[in-house]
């Protein structure tokens, strides 16, 4: 990564943003998440999820109870986070391909349907 790949990040805001807003897609929203996401999600009539019960051969379960993930599934996740996380970071570090992705994001917002990042 040049210096002036690195000043563009530092001094620009709106890369800065740009960028974070990249980084959780390539790392987070990219991985099997996306197979954990997919399926039904109940409604609730309640707005709360307090109506909504999952059965089990041990007993009901109350949706707010329920842990939506596995120690499996979140190992599995967690790798995938992980590589896909030092992939992007190996591009973003490259001299050519990382000052690119710099120059693109200060033209412009690849995911500009996504909120914006906050501090808060």
């Amino acid at each position: 990564m040049t210096v002036q790949t690195v000043r563009e990040i530092s001094t620009n805001p709106e890369v800065l943003k740009r960028l974070a807003k990249y980084l959780a897609q390539q790392c987070f929203r990219n991985t099997m998440l996306e197979n954990l996401h997919a399926g039904i999600t109940p409604n609730s009539q309640t707005g709360d999820y307090t109506d909504v019960v999952v059965r089990s051969p041990y007993g009901e379960i109350p949706w707010p109870r329920l842990s939506r993930l596995s120690d499996q599934e979140m190992k599995a996740l967690m790798i995938d986070v992980v590589n896909q996380t030092y992939r992007t970071l190996i591009a973003l570090f490259d001299d050519g391909l990382g000052g690119e992705l710099i120059k693109i994001l200060a033209q412009r917002d690849l995911l500009p349907r996504w909120n914006e990042p906050t501090l808060s």
